[in-house]
């Protein structure tokens, strides 16, 4: 399995041994840019990591959050994008429909690329009733690394968010990610 890691603008600068690919959060809603986007997306780039990001669903205005997601982030062969649904900070949720069509969109804007969805296990088997998760489900679950409690077929697991969010990936090496990634 691969291991990576997913950041927010909170990890100024992070760590990349040992590190075969990186999220990166790029955007959320219809305003917020990362302000740490374009360094940190250059670090994981230097030291040869598969580079994702990720945009934070909020409810309402599903495409124009689509268009702004993929105006904030480079259209680079390899890179992967991927949805992050879960509850806002006041409380709130997309919908199951406006999950899908985020995803949707970003496939049809970006039809060369991987699309993943980012949700945790709680979303997934009791919000979620279309399965429908884009090219990959990339599941929070804080249990033993590579064994998400979960039946559906998985790409990526976050195992835990201590000291920052780890991740493993379900692919044996960093060139079967890298041709996977690159096969959109």
């Amino acid at each position: 399995m691969l291991h990576g890691i997913d950041i927010s603008s909170h990890q100024k600068s992070f760590e990349t041994d040992g590190v075969d690919f990186v999220f990166i959060k790029a955007t959320e809603g219809r305003s917020y840019v990362s302000p740490q986007l374009a360094d940190q997306t250059k670090r994981a780039r230097d030291a040869g990591c598969t580079v994702g990001f990720y945009h934070f669903l909020w409810p309402d205005n599903i495409k124009a959050q689509a268009e702004y997601f993929l105006s904030e982030t480079e259209e680079r062969e390899g890179d992967l994008l991927a949805l992050d649904w879960e509850r806002t900070g006041d409380g709130t949720a997309a919908s199951n429909k406006e999950k899908d069509t985020f995803l949707r969109e970003v496939k049809k804007l970006r039809p060369d690329h991987r699309v993943l969805l980012y949700c945790n296990r709680d979303f997934w088997l009791n919000r979620d009733t279309t399965s429908y998760a884009g090219d990959g489900l990339w599941i929070a679950d804080y249990v033993a690394k590579g064994k998400p409690r979960i039946k559906a077929d998985w790409c990526i697991h976050q195992y835990t968010d201590s000291p920052l969010d780890k991740n493993v990936a379900a692919f044996g090496d960093r060139e079967e990610l890298t041709a996977w990634a690159r096969r959109g």
